[in-house]
């Protein structure tokens, strides 16, 4: 079993979708984007600097549209860049990280990719603007037992905001709090602070969760049409309308990564196709489900492992041996 995966902030970098746009129809897409979320995603994803794109307000729109393209182009037939078609499983599972579950969200029909790219402007400018309120943060947190760390987060007040696996968690609160806990990690623990706006997943981000619930007044949705894992808690989840009420409340809760990760391992994949801009999910993926053939789609050139994937003997229903890993 193949499972899809859409990468969420961080994932960035400066000209990531030149490549894409030599697509068919690509350009024509991503401009209609364009005129729907007010940015100019061509240019953004194609000339701007690495501080530019940085910007939640850009960023988190700018990746869903990126993911979304390419998703399409794969779910259309267009296969593997050489002319060949290349059916994606019906069945398999998808999930998100992050802004990146919104993505996840359209890949399996409960919201339209216009929905999708237009709920994470509104997300990433209410969350660029939480992070304005007042001065707070996020920190890297790598070694220890995770459910003791945070628990050291906790008397730091502290919330551990994302719990992504292979020992890796993310701290957020305010800044204040993250010097406390830099100071005095604990016994193991490496700390580094991450440039970012402010504690993305935490109750700092209340008014872009209002805002995000006022948008989405707009949007119904529909039943998922192929499994769907929720960062809530890594369950599949069966309902539209429960998909959209978490995608809003997600702003202010932990992404359970880890979570997400063991539901796929106990689903038994064999592989993982993320889409782009990929990398880092396919990184956690290999640390944590060890034995799991990865296949991050960073530019056009890599559609054409995607048939290999698909038709690997692992990747045909076998479930990989993982218990000498």
């Amino acid at each position: 079993m193949i499972a899809l995966l859409a990468p969420g902030q961080g994932s960035q970098s400066p000209g990531m979708l030149a490549p894409w746009l030599e697509l068919d129809g690509a350009r024509d897409r991503i401009e209609g984007w364009s005129a729907a979320t007010g940015l100019d995603l061509v240019r953004l994803g194609t000339t701007a600097d690495a501080e530019e794109i940085k910007d939640t307000a850009i960023t988190q729109p700018l990746i869903v549209a990126q993911t979304l393209l390419a998703y399409e182009h794969l779910s259309n037939g267009n296969g593997n860049g050489n002319g060949n078609t290349v059916a994606l499983p019906a069945d398999a599972p998808v999930a998100g990280h992050s802004v990146g579950e919104l993505a996840a969200a359209a890949i399996a029909g409960v919201l339209s990719a216009d929905d999708a790219v237009a709920l994470a402007a509104v997300r990433g400018a209410a969350m660029a603007a939480a992070c304005a309120l007042e001065p707070t943060g996020m920190a890297a947190v790598m070694g220890g037992d995770p459910d003791e760390v945070a628990a050291r987060l906790a008397s730091f007040d502290l919330v551990p905001a994302n719990r992504n696996g292979a020992g890796q968690i993310v701290a957020a609160g305010s800044l204040a709090a993250l010097d406390a806990f830099v100071a005095e990690p604990g016994p193991g623990i490496k700390v580094i602070r991450l440039k970012v706006a402010g504690a993305f997943h935490t109750h700092y981000m209340a008014s872009a969760e209002d805002a995000l619930r006022e948008r989405a007044k707009d949007i119904t949705a529909k039943d998922p049409n192929r499994p769907l894992l929720s960062n809530a808690d890594g369950a599949v989840v069966t309902s539209g309308a429960e998909m959209l009420l978490r995608l809003i409340a997600q702003v202010t809760l932990p992404v359970r990564w880890d979570l997400c990760m063991a539901t796929l391992g106990s689903a038994g994949i064999s592989g993982t196709i993320e889409l782009p801009p990929g990398g880092t999910l396919s990184g956690l993926v290999k640390r944590e489900l060890k034995g799991t053939a990865t296949l991050p789609l960073k530019t056009p050139d890599s559609l054409a492992k995607v048939a290999d994937l698909l038709t690997e003997p692992v990747a045909a229903g076998q479930v990989p041996d993982r218990s000498a890993n």
